[in-house]
């Protein structure tokens, strides 16, 4: 069996008879019918009924040539592939990042790279830090975005972005009335917390410990869209990235800056010892472009410095 005969056999069973079949090849009928014998003796059964000068499939032809449409598919992607490879590199690119980057920092940079490379095809996924790093690590995705506390072993790591933190409140929460909050303020207060693993957290809380204040936490999450929605609720008030505030703002919820200053701190991964591809750098550099991007304040607090 060879690639040749499986081509004859698909123009065959396309078009009903060899003498068809050679009109479309732009080969001779007999050359046409030899190719299909060849390749019946080749499987061992019969892929046509031959009977009133018409070539019709058998109940095995049948059934073959549906693997045979899947293979042709599968060329139909191979030669896809390769011109993308050969116009822009590798032709696809890969990127996975935490939910704190994906509703803003990655769509800007997407949408400047589709503008670069509008015929690259691009995968995204949001996921947690540890699941980017194994999926990096593995080589499945060409770059990541990822907290800081993610396990960097087995992967290249560089610093990506450092936003100061903020603490999020419902609007009109007795607390909007102060420019800047402290850890005495969130005392008692029903608090949305980010997951115990997350390092700006875990600084929050030995800052709250050594003030001794205790927040009352009502609902803990690892994503700061989502305690942004929460506090948007009513549900309390949340430390979160400005960034993800954005949408939320005069819709339910506004933020404070808080001291002392805290960050969120990211990371931006890599596959170990591979040289990336041309559209890799430079997916990479847009991100890192993009990164330096910093959250406007909130409306109703113009007149507050940023610390």
């Amino acid at each position: 069996m060879n690639l040749r005969q499986i081509e004859i056999f698909q123009a065959v069973f396309a078009a009903g008879t060899a003498s068809k079949a050679a009109v479309l090849l732009n080969l001779s009928q007999p050359a046409v019918s030899k190719a299909v014998q060849d390749l019946e003796r080749s499987i061992g059964f019969a892929l046509f009924d031959r009977s009133t000068g018409r070539m019709v499939p058998t109940a095995e032809g049948e059934l073959f040539h549906r693997e045979v449409e899947q293979t042709f598919a599968g060329l139909s992607r191979l030669r896809s592939s390769a011109a993308r490879i050969r116009d822009f590199g590798s032709g696809e690119i890969r990127l996975a990042s935490l939910s704190a980057l994906s509703t803003n920092i990655v769509p800007k940079a997407i949408a400047a790279f589709r503008r670069r490379h509008p015929q690259v095809a691009i995968t995204f996924q949001t996921q947690m830090s540890s699941t980017i790093r194994d999926l990096v690590a593995a080589g499945q995705f060409d770059i990541g975005l990822t907290s800081d506390e993610v396990d960097a072993t087995g992967v290249t790591v560089e610093p990506f972005a450092i936003y100061r933190a903020a603490i999020a409140l419902p609007e009109g929460h007795p607390l909007c009335a102060k420019p800047v909050l402290s850890p005495p303020d969130l005392h008692g207060e029903a608090f949305v917390a980010l997951a115990p693993e997350d390092r700006t957290r875990q600084k929050l809380e030995t800052v709250l410990a050594a003030a001794g204040a205790v927040p009352r936490i009502v609902l803990e999450t690892p994503y700061s869209t989502t305690v942004c929605a929460m506090v948007q609720a009513g549900i309390g008030c949340g430390l979160i990235n400005p960034l993800n505030a954005e949408p939320f703002l005069g819709r339910g919820l506004t933020w404070r800056p808080f001291e002392p200053a805290l960050y969120f701190c990211t990371l931006l991964l890599t596959p170990p010892g591979r040289r990336g591809s041309r559209i890799a750098e430079d997916a990479r550099t847009l991100l890192m472009s993009f990164a330096g991007e910093r959250p406007a304040l909130p409306a109703d607090l113009h007149h507050v410095p940023e610390g």
